[in-house]
């Protein structure tokens, strides 16, 4: 507010000059106001003495005092009433109470009151367990598998015979803290999809790719990854810092020999997999090669899939010395993650568990009829846990 140049007494004796005969505008001209200034003390000290006009000045500070702190108040009640409408769970209200007896000295009715909480929720004391055995194993096996969400964690957890259901499972994951950094999500493409048709049954397809990483002294290596679609088995992981198309090809063959001969196999259309040397492998050993088109790394996607699950959860997370210890490494992780690791869209089985039920299945009289009929492979990523078994071949 913009400080006025005259006093109360000061305008006061200009107001009594008026009253004893001087003129408005000698008086306005004397002083250097305006008449509307005049005009305007007139109507508020006409008729006062300097003591009332005093205690009038006091009484309007007071009251612009009074005006400003009852808009903060009335602004701190409207934030407070904004922050406990959005305070739904009894863990954030039972605080707010908390805050507002201790901070405010309100009593615990008129706290409960002003969070919208009911004293007996306040009062309660948890009768849960404390669960820290639970906790203790939930955390060694994020550790171990620092990659693994808790449904995966839940998987396992229930392998070793804890009865837990898997929502306690995912507070108990939560509250400590594990909760795995999820990826930026990719933008989807727009329109419909057609399910990948192949037969149900083992090495109807294989797909193959390349995987890159570096050692310690920065040397970089490469890895020739070799998945079965159907029962999304790693078949083979080796690693090298070269790998040509001899090479491919002969390891095709060692795992022909041991695995037999697939129905498929796919690929993309890297130097190694079109040179010359494949070309007389497909011929010789009668095995149908597809490549996928170019910039189409999805139709290869169990391969990719299986290389971004290898990247994410084992070569980010170990680092090697050199090629004799990445082989060793590589390989005892190829084999937990055929044997232990639940996979999401084969209803969380192991992949050597489905590819036992699906051979037992495809061998079945009942199935036998079945077994050369195609199904969709390319399933969608279930939202929850699927305790069912795995789909049999289907007609």
């Amino acid at each position: 507010m913009k400080k006025a140049r005259l006093t109360e007494e000061q305008i006061i004796g200009i107001l009594q000059g008026h009253e004893a005969g001087a003129k408005c505008a000698d008086l306005c001209r004397k002083h250097g106001v305006s008449e509307g200034t005049f005009y305007a003390w007139k109507a508020k000290y006409s008729g006062m003495t300097v003591s009332e006009a005093k205690r009038l000045k006091a009484l309007e500070d007071e009251n612009a005092k009074l005006k400003k702190l009852l808009a903060e108040q009335m602004l701190d009640m409207a934030a407070m009433r904004e922050l406990l409408q959005k305070m739904v769970t009894p863990v954030a209200k039972r605080e707010a109470v908390a805050h507002l007896k201790a901070q405010l000295g309100l009593s615990e009715r008129r706290a409960c009151q002003i969070a919208g909480a009911d004293r007996t929720m306040v009062r309660y004391q948890s009768q849960r367990a404390p669960d820290t055995a639970l906790r203790v194993r939930l955390r060694d096996l994020a550790n171990e598998r620092r990659r693994f969400g808790y449904r995966r964690l839940f998987v396992l957890l229930r392998r070793e015979g804890e009865a837990s259901g898997i929502n306690r499972i995912y507070r108990l994951h939560r509250e400590e803290g594990l909760t795995v950094r999820k990826r930026k999500a990719r933008r989807k493409a727009i329109g419909t999809r057609t399910p990948i048709l192949i037969e149900a049954r083992a090495n109807a397809r294989w797909s193959l790719d390349f995987v890159h990483d570096q050692f310690a002294c920065g040397r970089r290596f490469r890895v020739l990854n070799i998945v079965d679609d159907v029962t999304r088995e790693c078949l083979a992981a080796i690693p090298d810092t070269s790998i040509s198309g001899r090479r491919v090809a002969r390891e095709l063959t060692a795992l022909i020999e041991r695995r037999g001969k697939p129905g498929m196999i796919v690929s993309d259309n890297g130097t190694e997999l079109t040179w010359n040397a494949i070309l007389k492998w497909c011929t010789e050993a009668k095995v149908e090669w597809h490549y996928i088109a170019l910039g189409k790394p999805m139709q290869n996607g169990f391969v990719e899939s299986f290389n971004g699950r290898m990247r994410d959860e084992f070569l980010n997370e170990t680092l090697f010395r050199n090629l004799a210890h990445a082989r060793n490494l590589i390989a005892e992780w190829v084999t937990d993650y055929n044997t232990e690791r639940p996979h999401s869209a084969l209803g969380y089985q192991t992949h050597a568990g489905f590819a036992l039920h699906l051979t037992t299945a495809v061998a079945r009289p009942a199935a036998r009829d079945e077994g050369s009929a195609c199904q969709a492979i390319a399933q969608p990523a279930p939202k929850g846990v699927n305790q069912l078994p795995a789909p049999v071949v289907v007609g």
